[in-house]
């Protein structure tokens, strides 16, 4: 089976449409670089196969530091105030996610785990099931990491809390009674890559 027949497949079985979201703004001053260039660009190609073949009818990558080329499957979401921390850039990427009419998720991923693949995040949008209030989240072994799976009911909320270099974690922190945490140590380690 192709990767175009997986999609398909995901795609005819999840109802209203899930957008993906690469988190890939930042200049990455520990790893030395901006992480959406790591590996001649490897790391971001795996996020943007994951979220697409994993179940997201679409996939943009939020860039700022450095402007690349997206991959084939996605699209460029320039963020301009890129350094004023990970809270920017999500609230960007909700302000695009909520133009998209029946929205029901949106899932949030991370350039710098490019151990996490496809089946990890069709978990997690699987244990959010068709709600568009549902939370998930994947945990590795407990550790609590990502994709993370928004519904489209929080999304005004959650961009009123963003700030600074700070994303959606004090959010789902303070709901975490409708959290769903899908553990995916099985499948990945999910370890954010901070270091060359």
């Amino acid at each position: 089976m192709t990767d175009g027949q997986d999609r398909a497949s995901v795609s005819a079985h999840r109802g209203p449409p899930v957008l993906g979201v690469v988190l890939a703004a930042g200049a990455g001053s520990r790893y030395g670089e901006p992480k959406i260039g790591a590996h001649q660009g490897q790391w971001l190609n795996r996020a943007v196969h994951a979220l697409a073949i994993g179940g997201c009818g679409e996939v943009l990558v939020a860039m700022g530091a450095r402007i690349v080329e997206p991959p084939v499957g996605s699209s460029a979401l320039e963020v301009p105030r890129w350094a004023d921390g990970l809270g920017e850039t999500v609230r960007v990427a909700i302000a695009e996610g909520r133009r998209r009419p029946g929205l029901r998720a949106m899932v949030l991923h991370v350039v710098d785990t490019p151990d996490v693949g496809p089946e990890v995040v069709a978990r997690v949008i699987a244990a959010a099931g068709p709600s568009t209030a549902a939370l998930a989240r994947a945990v590795y072994e407990g550790r609590p990491g990502h994709p993370v799976c928004v519904g489209a009911d929080h999304l005004g909320a959650l961009s009123a809390t963003l700030t600074g270099d700070v994303g959606a974690g004090p959010y789902l922190a303070a709901r975490h009674v409708e959290v769903v945490t899908v553990e995916c140590g099985d499948l990945a380690t999910g370890v954010d890559i901070d270091r060359p």
